[in-house]
């Protein structure tokens, strides 16, 4: 095999005890992926550091970002947020700066088309954070910071804003964030050589169903459609997107659960194929990632199945560039499980390839 059947992921993982999770990792841990076979192998830590959770590569892949989930960075109260340059043939990890949040645990964090700016979401406080970057990666000090105001019907999770993802459009004008706490996607302008988001005059916000708790969103590849992955009530909402104004229009709404399900609901993220054909979510109540079929002319779902992710508490997974494999993430069984994807009906089918990391959270490919 030559090296382009192998490629490098980079694995989040949380390392402290939190009331949520059982913290085992180290910090950021590096495997070899076999794009042919579909196995994780070579699992080695890459970089020391605290919950380092979700992760982001520059455009140019040469830094890679990864957010502190944590209330305190350095005698502040926040998380934060830290760029590691990637060497190009190693693929190590070596620490080019941090910066402070300026919000409790951070939860999220992303890179807009141009590499320019750095997007933080803050879960706990509810607030976004953005960063410009550097020429050789280093991240400035923050340029912008928007709070979020609101709340929903949850007493137990949405008595405030909590932001749980800043997605960019795939034209790099707008910024959407879920947010969990109000029921909303918030969408904004953004203006990456100021490092500003200001809120989209034309469509502000999309609305989910009251207690949804929406966490995470992808876009169909013709850009026509967005799915969101709501957490609290075991969804996966359907819009319509219109480019031109950053809008969003509700299509359709369904259950990830199986009928008559009476597993916990609790669901994490959401990919659509390269194909535009489907889109996963995964269920950590289930321990299952649902599949949906995709009519690509309307966007409207329909349900395909589920498979088990063959672990407890399935959070991101990762889909291949070329659209053969799913890499599933169980945090609290430690494992990552790879399945082949069926390019004709969308099905699953374990590979039999399982490594073994400590609390993984979230996976990026090289």
């Amino acid at each position: 095999m030559t090296t382009q059947n192998f490629c490098t992921a980079f694995i989040g993982s949380y390392t402290r005890r939190l009331p949520h999770v059982d913290g085992k990792g180290r910090g950021i841990y590096r495997a070899r992926f076999n794009l042919v076979t579909g196995e994780l192998s070579d699992v080695a830590l890459a970089a020391e550091a605290a919950n380092p959770t979700f992760l982001a590569l520059a455009p140019n892949r040469r830094v890679l970002y990864a957010i502190g989930e944590t209330e305190e960075f350095n005698g502040q109260f926040g998380g934060s947020v830290s760029a590691y340059a990637i060497d190009p043939t190693s693929h190590t990890l070596t620490l080019l700066n941090q910066q402070p949040t300026r919000g409790g645990f951070a939860c999220h964090v992303n890179v807009d088309a141009t590499g320019r700016v750095v997007i933080v979401a803050n879960y706990g406080s509810g607030n976004v954070a953005v960063y410009p970057v550097q020429a050789d990666g280093r991240l400035g000090p923050m340029s912008d910071f928007v709070q979020h105001t609101g709340s929903g019907p949850n007493p137990e999770r949405q008595l405030g804003p909590h932001a749980h993802q800043a997605m960019l459009s795939p034209d790099n004008r707008f910024v959407f964030v879920n947010d969990l706490g109000t029921d909303k996607v918030i969408i904004y302008q953004l203006d990456a050589a100021q490092g500003a988001i200001t809120p989209n005059s034309t469509a502000p916000f999309a609305r989910l169903h009251a207690g949804a708790g929406p966490r995470h969103l992808d876009f169909h590849p013709s850009g026509k459609f967005v799915y969101v992955i709501n957490e609290l009530n075991a969804t996966l909402t359907a819009f319509g997107y219109d480019a031109a104004q950053g809008a969003l229009t509700l299509l359709q709404t369904l259950s990830t659960l199986p009928p008559n399900s009476t597993a916990a609901k609790s669901c994490a993220d959401v990919h659509v194929h390269p194909s535009g054909k489907f889109v996963y979510g995964s269920n950590r109540g289930h321990d299952s990632i649902a599949i949906f079929g995709i009519d690509e002319n309307t966007g409207l779902l329909t349900a395909l199945g589920h498979e088990p992710t063959q672990g407890e508490q399935p959070r991101n997974f990762a889909i291949d560039p070329n659209g053969r494999f799913l890499l599933a993430e169980n945090q609290d069984s430690d494992t990552m499980v790879s399945f082949r994807i069926d390019p004709g009906t969308g099905a699953l089918t374990p590979t039999g390839f399982v490594a073994q990391v400590p609390t993984p959270v979230c996976l990026k490919l090289l």
